[in-house]
Protein backbone atom coordinates (compact mmCIF):
# COMPACT_ATOMS: atom_id res chain seq x y z
CA UNK A 1 0.00 0.00 0.00
CA UNK A 2 1.21 3.56 -0.75
CA UNK A 3 2.71 5.43 2.19
CA UNK A 4 2.17 9.13 2.96
CA UNK A 5 5.54 10.83 3.47
CA UNK A 6 4.26 14.38 3.91
CA UNK A 7 3.90 14.39 7.69
CA UNK A 8 5.87 13.41 10.78
CA UNK A 9 9.45 13.95 11.90
CA UNK A 10 11.68 14.65 8.89
CA UNK A 11 14.66 12.73 10.23
CA UNK A 12 12.52 9.66 10.91
CA UNK A 13 10.87 9.96 7.49
CA UNK A 14 14.25 10.01 5.77
CA UNK A 15 15.44 7.07 7.85
CA UNK A 16 12.27 5.08 7.13
CA UNK A 17 12.64 5.53 3.39
CA UNK A 18 16.42 5.76 3.01
CA UNK A 19 17.54 2.81 5.14
CA UNK A 20 15.79 0.15 3.02
CA UNK A 21 17.01 1.90 -0.11
CA UNK A 22 20.52 2.11 1.34
CA UNK A 23 20.44 -1.61 2.03
CA UNK A 24 19.09 -2.19 -1.49
CA UNK A 25 21.91 -0.15 -2.98
CA UNK A 26 24.44 -1.96 -0.79
CA UNK A 27 23.12 -5.31 -1.97
CA UNK A 28 23.03 -4.18 -5.60
CA UNK A 29 26.63 -2.97 -5.32
CA UNK A 30 27.61 -6.18 -3.57
CA UNK A 31 25.83 -7.99 -6.38
CA UNK A 32 28.21 -6.35 -8.87
CA UNK A 33 31.28 -6.63 -6.66
CA UNK A 34 30.74 -10.36 -6.10
CA UNK A 35 31.71 -11.01 -9.73
CA UNK A 36 34.96 -9.09 -9.31
CA UNK A 37 35.81 -10.60 -5.93
CA UNK A 38 35.14 -14.20 -6.95
CA UNK A 39 36.89 -13.92 -10.32
CA UNK A 40 39.88 -12.50 -8.42
CA UNK A 41 40.03 -15.65 -6.30
CA UNK A 42 39.95 -18.10 -9.20
CA UNK A 43 41.33 -16.21 -12.21
CA UNK A 44 44.21 -13.88 -13.09
CA UNK A 45 44.55 -10.15 -13.75
CA UNK A 46 43.12 -10.64 -17.25
CA UNK A 47 39.90 -12.03 -15.73
CA UNK A 48 39.68 -9.11 -13.30
CA UNK A 49 40.16 -6.66 -16.16
CA UNK A 50 37.51 -8.36 -18.31
CA UNK A 51 34.89 -8.37 -15.56
CA UNK A 52 35.68 -4.84 -14.34
CA UNK A 53 35.45 -3.35 -17.84
CA UNK A 54 32.38 -5.38 -18.77
CA UNK A 55 30.81 -4.49 -15.45
CA UNK A 56 31.47 -0.82 -16.13
CA UNK A 57 29.52 -1.01 -19.39
CA UNK A 58 26.65 -2.85 -17.69
CA UNK A 59 26.61 -0.35 -14.82
CA UNK A 60 26.31 2.47 -17.36
CA UNK A 61 23.25 0.80 -18.88
CA UNK A 62 21.74 0.21 -15.46
CA UNK A 63 22.09 3.82 -14.31
CA UNK A 64 20.56 5.04 -17.58
CA UNK A 65 17.55 2.79 -16.95
CA UNK A 66 17.36 3.99 -13.33
CA UNK A 67 17.60 7.59 -14.52
CA UNK A 68 14.71 7.16 -16.94
CA UNK A 69 12.71 5.43 -14.22
CA UNK A 70 13.27 8.44 -11.94
CA UNK A 71 10.54 10.12 -13.98
CA UNK A 72 8.19 7.34 -12.90
CA UNK A 73 9.12 7.67 -9.22
CA UNK A 74 8.60 11.43 -9.20
CA UNK A 75 5.38 11.36 -11.24
CA UNK A 76 3.82 8.66 -9.07
CA UNK A 77 5.03 10.40 -5.90
CA UNK A 78 3.35 13.68 -6.86
CA UNK A 79 0.12 11.87 -7.73
CA UNK A 80 0.10 10.00 -4.41
CA UNK A 81 0.89 13.20 -2.50
CA UNK A 82 -2.05 14.91 -4.19
CA UNK A 83 -4.32 11.90 -3.59
CA UNK A 84 -4.73 11.17 -7.34
CA UNK A 85 -4.42 7.38 -7.53
CA UNK A 86 -5.93 7.23 -11.04
CA UNK A 87 -3.08 9.40 -12.29
CA UNK A 88 -0.60 7.15 -10.47
CA UNK A 89 -2.10 4.09 -12.17
CA UNK A 90 -1.76 5.75 -15.58
CA UNK A 91 1.91 6.54 -14.90
CA UNK A 92 2.61 2.94 -13.87
CA UNK A 93 0.84 1.48 -16.92
CA UNK A 94 2.67 3.73 -19.36
CA UNK A 95 5.97 2.95 -17.63
CA UNK A 96 5.49 -0.81 -17.99
CA UNK A 97 4.59 -0.63 -21.68
CA UNK A 98 7.33 1.80 -22.65
CA UNK A 99 10.21 0.23 -20.71
CA UNK A 100 9.50 -3.36 -21.70
CA UNK A 101 9.37 -2.46 -25.39
CA UNK A 102 12.51 -0.35 -25.10
CA UNK A 103 14.45 -3.10 -23.31
CA UNK A 104 13.91 -5.63 -26.11
CA UNK A 105 15.13 -3.16 -28.74
CA UNK A 106 18.19 -2.19 -26.69
CA UNK A 107 19.05 -5.83 -26.08
CA UNK A 108 18.96 -6.65 -29.81
CA UNK A 109 21.09 -3.65 -30.75
CA UNK A 110 23.76 -4.22 -28.10
CA UNK A 111 24.11 -7.94 -28.78
CA UNK A 112 24.85 -7.00 -32.38
CA UNK A 113 27.40 -4.37 -31.28
CA UNK A 114 29.41 -6.42 -28.76
CA UNK A 115 32.61 -6.53 -30.82
CA UNK A 116 32.65 -2.80 -31.70
CA UNK A 117 32.03 -1.91 -28.03
CA UNK A 118 34.96 -4.07 -26.87
CA UNK A 119 37.19 -2.47 -29.50
CA UNK A 120 36.01 1.04 -28.61
CA UNK A 121 36.91 0.82 -24.91
CA UNK A 122 40.45 -0.35 -25.68
CA UNK A 123 40.58 -3.55 -23.62
CA UNK A 124 44.12 -4.94 -23.17
CA UNK A 125 44.66 -7.88 -25.55
CA UNK A 126 44.81 -10.43 -22.74
CA UNK A 127 41.27 -9.56 -21.59
CA UNK A 128 39.47 -9.06 -24.94
CA UNK A 129 37.94 -12.53 -25.23
CA UNK A 130 36.70 -12.55 -21.63
CA UNK A 131 35.16 -9.08 -21.94
CA UNK A 132 33.38 -10.05 -25.16
CA UNK A 133 31.89 -13.15 -23.56
CA UNK A 134 30.87 -11.27 -20.40
CA UNK A 135 29.07 -8.52 -22.32
CA UNK A 136 27.29 -10.87 -24.73
CA UNK A 137 25.65 -12.83 -21.93
CA UNK A 138 24.84 -9.73 -19.85
CA UNK A 139 23.26 -7.97 -22.85
CA UNK A 140 20.87 -10.90 -23.23
CA UNK A 141 19.67 -10.16 -19.68
CA UNK A 142 18.79 -6.49 -20.32
CA UNK A 143 14.98 -7.06 -20.23
CA UNK A 144 15.32 -8.52 -16.72
CA UNK A 145 17.60 -5.70 -15.53
CA UNK A 146 15.03 -3.23 -16.86
CA UNK A 147 12.12 -5.05 -15.26
CA UNK A 148 13.74 -5.04 -11.80
CA UNK A 149 14.58 -1.33 -11.90
CA UNK A 150 11.16 -0.34 -13.21
CA UNK A 151 9.39 -2.36 -10.50
CA UNK A 152 11.65 -0.74 -7.89
CA UNK A 153 10.94 2.77 -9.22
CA UNK A 154 7.18 2.14 -9.03
CA UNK A 155 7.34 0.95 -5.42
CA UNK A 156 9.49 3.93 -4.39
CA UNK A 157 7.05 6.33 -6.00
CA UNK A 158 4.37 4.73 -3.81
CA UNK A 159 6.56 5.37 -0.76
CA UNK A 160 7.65 1.73 -0.40
CA UNK A 161 11.44 1.32 -0.43
CA UNK A 162 11.38 -2.01 1.44
CA UNK A 163 10.07 -4.30 -1.30
CA UNK A 164 12.92 -3.49 -3.74
CA UNK A 165 15.35 -4.31 -0.93
CA UNK A 166 13.93 -7.82 -0.63
CA UNK A 167 14.03 -8.33 -4.41
CA UNK A 168 17.69 -7.37 -4.74
CA UNK A 169 18.60 -9.41 -1.64
CA UNK A 170 17.32 -12.49 -3.43
CA UNK A 171 19.32 -11.58 -6.54
CA UNK A 172 22.47 -10.93 -4.52
CA UNK A 173 22.40 -14.29 -2.73
CA UNK A 174 21.64 -16.10 -5.98
CA UNK A 175 24.46 -14.28 -7.79
CA UNK A 176 27.07 -15.20 -5.17
CA UNK A 177 26.03 -18.86 -5.17
CA UNK A 178 25.96 -19.06 -8.97
CA UNK A 179 29.32 -17.27 -9.27
CA UNK A 180 30.98 -19.85 -7.05
CA UNK A 181 29.38 -22.62 -9.10
CA UNK A 182 30.26 -21.21 -12.53
CA UNK A 183 33.62 -19.56 -11.75
CA UNK A 184 34.96 -21.64 -8.89
CA UNK A 185 33.36 -25.02 -9.54
CA UNK A 186 33.23 -25.09 -13.34
CA UNK A 187 36.16 -22.73 -14.06
CA UNK A 188 34.17 -20.72 -16.63
CA UNK A 189 35.92 -17.38 -15.92
CA UNK A 190 34.25 -14.13 -17.10
CA UNK A 191 31.43 -15.89 -18.95
CA UNK A 192 30.58 -17.68 -15.70
CA UNK A 193 30.37 -14.33 -13.91
CA UNK A 194 28.00 -13.06 -16.59
CA UNK A 195 25.82 -16.16 -16.39
CA UNK A 196 25.58 -15.82 -12.61
CA UNK A 197 24.58 -12.16 -12.90
CA UNK A 198 21.96 -12.72 -15.60
CA UNK A 199 20.33 -15.76 -14.00
CA UNK A 200 20.24 -14.12 -10.57
CA UNK A 201 18.50 -11.05 -12.03
CA UNK A 202 15.98 -13.30 -13.73
CA UNK A 203 15.19 -15.06 -10.44
CA UNK A 204 14.74 -11.69 -8.71
CA UNK A 205 12.28 -10.45 -11.33
CA UNK A 206 10.20 -13.63 -11.15
CA UNK A 207 9.98 -13.32 -7.35
CA UNK A 208 9.07 -9.62 -7.57
CA UNK A 209 6.27 -10.30 -10.05
CA UNK A 210 4.84 -12.95 -7.72
CA UNK A 211 5.04 -10.48 -4.82
CA UNK A 212 3.25 -7.76 -6.79
CA UNK A 213 0.26 -10.02 -7.40
CA UNK A 214 -0.09 -10.59 -3.66
CA UNK A 215 0.61 -7.03 -2.48
CA UNK A 216 -2.06 -4.42 -1.74
CA UNK A 217 -0.74 -1.29 -3.40
CA UNK A 218 -3.98 0.62 -3.85
CA UNK A 219 -3.20 0.70 -7.58
CA UNK A 220 -5.07 -1.32 -10.21
CA UNK A 221 -3.90 -1.77 -13.80
CA UNK A 222 -6.13 -2.54 -16.77
CA UNK A 223 -5.57 -2.45 -20.53
CA UNK A 224 -6.58 1.20 -20.38
CA UNK A 225 -3.62 2.13 -18.15
CA UNK A 226 -1.19 0.00 -20.21
CA UNK A 227 -2.12 1.90 -23.37
CA UNK A 228 0.51 4.59 -24.04
CA UNK A 229 -0.79 8.14 -23.61
CA UNK A 230 1.34 10.92 -24.97
CA UNK A 231 0.73 13.35 -22.09
CA UNK A 232 1.39 10.78 -19.34
CA UNK A 233 4.51 9.33 -20.96
CA UNK A 234 5.64 12.86 -21.78
CA UNK A 235 5.60 13.83 -18.10
CA UNK A 236 7.64 10.76 -17.18
CA UNK A 237 10.23 11.28 -19.92
CA UNK A 238 10.46 15.04 -19.31
CA UNK A 239 11.96 14.21 -15.91
CA UNK A 240 13.60 10.92 -16.77
CA UNK A 241 15.45 11.73 -19.99
CA UNK A 242 17.69 14.50 -18.56
CA UNK A 243 18.49 12.28 -15.56
CA UNK A 244 19.26 9.31 -17.82
CA UNK A 245 21.45 11.38 -20.13
CA UNK A 246 23.19 12.95 -17.16
CA UNK A 247 23.86 9.60 -15.48
CA UNK A 248 24.83 8.05 -18.79
CA UNK A 249 27.36 10.80 -19.42
CA UNK A 250 28.83 10.29 -15.96
CA UNK A 251 29.29 6.60 -16.72
CA UNK A 252 30.74 7.43 -20.13
CA UNK A 253 33.25 9.60 -18.28
CA UNK A 254 34.10 6.63 -16.05
CA UNK A 255 34.55 4.45 -19.12
CA UNK A 256 36.76 7.09 -20.77
CA UNK A 257 38.90 7.11 -17.63
CA UNK A 258 39.01 3.30 -17.80
CA UNK A 259 40.11 3.57 -21.43
CA UNK A 260 42.91 5.93 -20.36
CA UNK A 261 43.95 3.37 -17.76
CA UNK A 262 43.63 0.50 -20.26
CA UNK A 263 46.18 2.18 -22.53
CA UNK A 264 48.61 2.37 -19.61
CA UNK A 265 48.71 -1.42 -19.32
CA UNK A 266 47.03 -4.40 -17.69
CA UNK A 267 47.98 -3.54 -14.07
CA UNK A 268 46.71 0.04 -14.34
CA UNK A 269 43.50 -1.18 -15.99
CA UNK A 270 42.90 -3.72 -13.22
CA UNK A 271 43.68 -1.15 -10.49
CA UNK A 272 41.24 1.43 -11.88
CA UNK A 273 38.59 -1.28 -12.35
CA UNK A 274 38.91 -2.40 -8.74
CA UNK A 275 38.75 1.18 -7.41
CA UNK A 276 35.67 2.01 -9.48
CA UNK A 277 33.90 -0.97 -7.91
CA UNK A 278 35.01 0.16 -4.45
CA UNK A 279 33.82 3.70 -5.09
CA UNK A 280 30.43 2.31 -6.06
CA UNK A 281 30.25 0.57 -2.68
CA UNK A 282 31.59 3.52 -0.68
CA UNK A 283 29.15 5.93 -2.33
CA UNK A 284 26.25 3.93 -0.93
CA UNK A 285 24.94 6.78 1.28
CA UNK A 286 25.25 9.59 -1.30
CA UNK A 287 23.62 7.38 -3.94
CA UNK A 288 20.77 6.44 -1.60
CA UNK A 289 20.06 10.15 -1.05
CA UNK A 290 20.02 10.69 -4.81
CA UNK A 291 16.95 8.41 -4.86
CA UNK A 292 15.52 9.35 -1.46
CA UNK A 293 15.39 13.14 -1.91
CA UNK A 294 13.29 13.15 -5.12
CA UNK A 295 10.92 10.42 -3.89
CA UNK A 296 10.20 12.16 -0.57
CA UNK A 297 10.21 15.67 -2.01
CA UNK A 298 7.82 14.72 -4.83
CA UNK A 299 5.09 13.66 -2.40
CA UNK A 300 5.55 16.83 -0.37
CA UNK A 301 5.50 19.03 -3.45
CA UNK A 302 2.33 17.28 -4.63
CA UNK A 303 0.79 18.07 -1.22
CA UNK A 304 1.96 21.71 -1.41
CA UNK A 305 4.55 21.23 1.39
CA UNK A 306 7.43 23.16 -0.22
CA UNK A 307 8.93 24.10 3.14
CA UNK A 308 9.16 20.43 4.11
CA UNK A 309 10.82 19.61 0.77
CA UNK A 310 13.53 22.18 1.54
CA UNK A 311 14.11 20.72 5.00
CA UNK A 312 14.46 17.25 3.48
CA UNK A 313 17.22 18.63 1.26
CA UNK A 314 19.09 20.17 4.20
CA UNK A 315 18.90 16.97 6.24
CA UNK A 316 20.15 14.92 3.30
CA UNK A 317 23.13 17.23 2.72
CA UNK A 318 24.08 17.01 6.40
CA UNK A 319 23.92 13.22 6.29
CA UNK A 320 25.95 12.81 3.11
CA UNK A 321 28.56 15.40 4.08
CA UNK A 322 29.19 13.80 7.45
CA UNK A 323 29.39 10.34 5.93
CA UNK A 324 31.83 11.55 3.27
CA UNK A 325 34.23 12.93 5.85
CA UNK A 326 34.23 9.68 7.84
CA UNK A 327 34.80 7.50 4.77
CA UNK A 328 37.58 9.72 3.47
CA UNK A 329 39.49 9.38 6.74
CA UNK A 330 39.04 5.59 6.83
CA UNK A 331 40.16 5.03 3.24
CA UNK A 332 43.21 7.27 3.66
CA UNK A 333 44.25 5.09 6.60
CA UNK A 334 43.52 1.72 4.99
CA UNK A 335 43.80 2.21 1.21
CA UNK A 336 46.11 -0.77 0.51
CA UNK A 337 44.11 -3.13 2.71
CA UNK A 338 40.89 -2.06 0.97
CA UNK A 339 42.21 -2.66 -2.55
CA UNK A 340 43.82 -5.89 -1.36
CA UNK A 341 40.37 -7.37 -0.72
CA UNK A 342 40.04 -7.98 -4.47
CA UNK A 343 43.53 -9.00 -5.54
CA UNK A 344 46.84 -10.28 -4.20
CA UNK A 345 48.85 -8.77 -7.06
CA UNK A 346 51.31 -6.31 -5.44
CA UNK A 347 51.47 -3.98 -8.46
CA UNK A 348 47.69 -3.69 -8.70
CA UNK A 349 47.39 -3.05 -4.95
CA UNK A 350 49.99 -0.26 -5.10
CA UNK A 351 48.40 1.46 -8.11
CA UNK A 352 44.89 1.02 -6.73
CA UNK A 353 45.83 2.50 -3.34
CA UNK A 354 47.32 5.52 -5.12
CA UNK A 355 44.16 6.08 -7.14
CA UNK A 356 41.63 5.64 -4.34
CA UNK A 357 43.61 7.86 -1.92
CA UNK A 358 42.88 10.93 -4.05
CA UNK A 359 39.55 9.81 -5.52
CA UNK A 360 37.94 9.21 -2.10
CA UNK A 361 37.79 12.95 -1.38
CA UNK A 362 34.94 13.06 -3.88
CA UNK A 363 32.76 11.19 -1.37
CA UNK A 364 32.42 14.45 0.57
CA UNK A 365 31.51 16.66 -2.38
CA UNK A 366 29.57 14.27 -4.63
CA UNK A 367 26.98 13.60 -1.93
CA UNK A 368 26.13 17.29 -1.75
CA UNK A 369 25.40 17.72 -5.44
CA UNK A 370 23.57 14.36 -5.48
CA UNK A 371 21.11 15.80 -2.94
CA UNK A 372 20.62 18.99 -4.93
CA UNK A 373 20.10 16.98 -8.12
CA UNK A 374 17.38 14.90 -6.45
CA UNK A 375 15.67 18.05 -5.19
CA UNK A 376 15.70 19.60 -8.67
CA UNK A 377 14.25 16.37 -10.12
CA UNK A 378 11.32 16.50 -7.71
CA UNK A 379 10.41 19.90 -9.15
CA UNK A 380 10.65 18.61 -12.71
CA UNK A 381 13.88 20.50 -13.28
CA UNK A 382 16.18 17.56 -13.89
CA UNK A 383 17.91 19.55 -16.64
CA UNK A 384 19.83 21.40 -13.91
CA UNK A 385 21.50 18.15 -12.87
CA UNK A 386 22.22 17.44 -16.52
CA UNK A 387 23.89 20.82 -17.00
CA UNK A 388 26.17 20.72 -13.97
CA UNK A 389 27.22 17.13 -14.59
CA UNK A 390 28.02 17.71 -18.27
CA UNK A 391 30.08 20.78 -17.44
CA UNK A 392 31.87 18.90 -14.69
CA UNK A 393 32.71 16.02 -17.04
CA UNK A 394 33.79 18.10 -20.02
CA UNK A 395 35.72 20.77 -18.14
CA UNK A 396 37.39 18.81 -15.33
CA UNK A 397 36.84 15.06 -14.99
CA UNK A 398 37.96 13.81 -18.40
CA UNK A 399 40.57 16.51 -19.18
CA UNK A 400 41.96 16.28 -15.65
CA UNK A 401 42.29 12.49 -15.82
CA UNK A 402 43.92 12.62 -19.25
CA UNK A 403 46.45 15.31 -18.32
CA UNK A 404 47.32 13.59 -15.04
CA UNK A 405 47.84 10.30 -16.88
CA UNK A 406 50.21 11.91 -19.36
CA UNK A 407 52.13 13.94 -16.79
CA UNK A 408 52.43 11.08 -14.27
CA UNK A 409 52.63 7.84 -16.31
CA UNK A 410 53.76 5.69 -13.39
CA UNK A 411 51.47 6.99 -10.63
CA UNK A 412 47.65 6.95 -10.44
CA UNK A 413 47.42 9.31 -7.44
CA UNK A 414 47.12 12.55 -9.50
CA UNK A 415 44.37 11.05 -11.72
CA UNK A 416 42.09 10.59 -8.73
CA UNK A 417 41.82 14.34 -8.07
CA UNK A 418 39.82 14.89 -11.27
CA UNK A 419 36.65 13.51 -9.63
CA UNK A 420 36.46 15.82 -6.57
CA UNK A 421 37.45 18.79 -8.74
CA UNK A 422 34.47 18.09 -10.98
CA UNK A 423 32.13 17.73 -7.99
CA UNK A 424 33.20 21.09 -6.57
CA UNK A 425 32.20 22.74 -9.85
CA UNK A 426 28.85 20.92 -9.68
CA UNK A 427 28.21 22.20 -6.16
CA UNK A 428 28.85 25.79 -7.21
CA UNK A 429 26.33 25.45 -10.05
CA UNK A 430 23.79 23.70 -7.80
CA UNK A 431 23.95 26.38 -5.12
CA UNK A 432 23.41 29.07 -7.74
CA UNK A 433 20.44 27.18 -9.21
CA UNK A 434 18.95 26.60 -5.75
CA UNK A 435 19.12 30.32 -4.89
CA UNK A 436 17.45 31.13 -8.21
CA UNK A 437 14.67 28.60 -7.51
CA UNK A 438 13.98 29.98 -4.03
CA UNK A 439 13.72 33.52 -5.36
CA UNK A 440 11.33 32.32 -8.09
CA UNK A 441 9.16 30.51 -5.55
CA UNK A 442 8.65 33.69 -3.56
CA UNK A 443 6.70 34.96 -6.56
CA UNK A 444 3.96 32.38 -5.89
CA UNK A 445 3.42 29.09 -4.09
CA UNK A 446 3.07 27.12 -7.34
CA UNK A 447 5.96 28.73 -9.19
CA UNK A 448 8.18 25.67 -8.93
CA UNK A 449 5.57 22.95 -8.84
Amino acid sequence: MERNLTTGNIGKTIAYFALPYLLSYFLQTLYGMADLFIIGQFDGVDGITAVSNGGQVMHMLTVIIVGLAMGTTVTIGKSVGAGKLDAASASIGNTVTFFMGMSVVVMAVLVFLVNPIVTLIGIPAEAVAGTRQYLFVCFLGIPFITAYNVISAIFRGLGDSQSPMYFIAIACVANIVLDYVFIGGLGMGPIGAALGTTLAQTISVIISLIAIRRKETGIHLTKKELRVKRDVLGQILKIGIPVAVQDGCIQVAFIVISVIANHRGLNDAAAVGVVEKLIGMIFIVPSSMLATVPALSAQNIGAGRHDRARKLLYYAILITGSYGIVMTILIELFSKQTVGIFTTDAAVILLGSQYISSYIIDCIFAGIHFCFTGYFCAYGKSYIGFIHNILSILLLRIPGSYLASKMYPHNLFPMGFAAPAGSILSIVICVGAYIWMQRSMRGGPNAMS
